[in-house]
């Protein structure tokens, strides 16, 4: 007997992410490298606003299309053909990022407007025309997004009001007496693959890893390798580290724990808090992290300035927030340890502007050992941290 793409979907269990949603990752975390390039070029409190606007918006169709290839994989050539145009609406994108606010604003919107368009062209060929809905609101955001380009940069607060309210629209569908009731799209909704989807999104982080990576070879650039060089390279290869090992040593497999645990109904809204809110402040960490670390790598024996070092202490600190966040919505313990981490990470700003750029790369290094081993300990001590709870954290 034949079954629909969203059944075995949600009968599929394990399921392993593709080469090419891994492609996909690719080119959609180019966007993530332009926005470094962005905040780089001017480490502005206004800059890093705008670098936030951005991510949040793209962001939101990263993770509808990670929604849809979970529940529809890209098995068949016409899916296949259809997400490749969406990874080249992304590069439009990447590629408009660096000017986005000044002449290629439009050249971005329309490039995000196809992006909109190839997820709902996707999605209604396998849900239905009744999921066109909320590709709406979707396209709406777009086009409030390519009218910031002509206009006035507040549209961009627009077209995020309007990505706020399509998880509504999509949970109640169109309205019609003869459509599905919302407890039947709350079910078909939450019918994703637990497994697949925490590898997937496991897999974006690793990627955007790489940009910090990737940042310390542009940071160092032509200046001879030298002793004291390779020791900054590699404290900043150690707070990437560390940052790897507050995410991947214990909540992935305990997110896809706590999905399994979760009831279909309640779990896409789980998803859409855990990786969506609040992976946005781990990513535009990293981003941050990347940007500070591009401007202090090559003057390590000097005092940095206000702005390279806010990048590099609040980089930790915001993906420590957001990853306190992430536990928070799956109700993974403990939590403390990651907030009380951000705010000492925070606070190394105020040092790092008063000594060498040595001095607070180790101070954030220090932070996060820290932090790692009094959680380890502490957890040690109670129950396993990647076992979800009932009650909250």
């Amino acid at each position: 007997m034949y079954s629909t793409p969203l059944e075995a979907a949600a009968e599929e269990t394990g399921r392993r992410v593709t080469t090419l949603e891994l492609f996909f990752d690719l080119v959609f975390v180019f966007t993530l490298t332009q926005l470094t390039v962005l905040l780089a070029h001017d480490l502005s409190f206004a800059t890093a606003g705008r670098v936030a606007l951005i991510l949040v918006v793209l962001f939101w169709m990263y993770g509808a299309y990670a929604y849809l290839t979970n529940q529809v994989p890209p098995d068949r050539p016409s899916r296949r053909l259809l997400l490749m145009l969406g990874m080249a609406a992304f590069l439009v994108c990447a590629l408009a990022i660096p000017r986005v606010f000044d002449d290629s604003g439009v050249v971005f919107g329309l490039g995000f407007l196809l992006v909109v368009v190839v997820h709902t062209a996707l999605y209604t060929r396998s849900h239905g025309w009744d999921s066109i809905w909320y590709g709406v609101t979707n396209a709406l955001a777009a086009l409030a997004v390519t009218g910031a380009g002509l206009a006035a940069d507040g549209l961009w607060l627009l077209a995020i009001a309007l990505q706020s309210v399509t998880p509504l629209v999509a949970e109640h569908g169109p309205g019609r007496r003869d459509g599905p009731r919302a407890a039947v799209l709350r079910v078909q909704l939450g019918a994703l693959d637990p497994a697949h989807f925490v590898e997937r999104h496991g897999l974006l982080l690793i990627i955007a890893f790489g940009e910090s990576v990737i940042s310390i070879g542009v940071g160092i650039g032509d200046l001879p390798l030298t002793p004291g060089l390779f020791c900054g390279a590699f404290l900043a290869l150690a707070l990437s580290v560390a940052l790897w090992w507050t995410y991947f040593v214990r909540d992935e497999e305990g997110a896809e724990a706590a999905f399994r645990a979760t009831p279909a109904p309640a779990r896409w809204r789980l998803a859409m808090n855990a990786y969506y809110y609040a992976f946005l402040p781990m990513l535009l960490g990293i981003a941050f992290l990347a940007a500070g670390i591009k401007k202090t790598l090559g003057h390590l024996g000097r005092h940095p300035q206000p702005g390279p070092a806010l990048a590099l202490a609040g980089g930790v600190a915001l993906f420590l927030v957001g990853d306190a966040a992430f536990r928070t919505a799956l109700r993974l313990r403990p939590v403390r340890f990651r907030a009380v981490g951000a705010a000492l990470a925070l606070a190394t700003a105020a040092a790092g502007v008063r000594i060498p750029v040595y001095g607070e790369l180790l101070l954030l290094v220090a932070v996060l050992v820290v932090m790692l081993a009094v959680e380890a300990r502490s957890c040690a001590a109670d129950r396993p941290m990647d076992e979800p709870v009932d009650e909250p954290v």
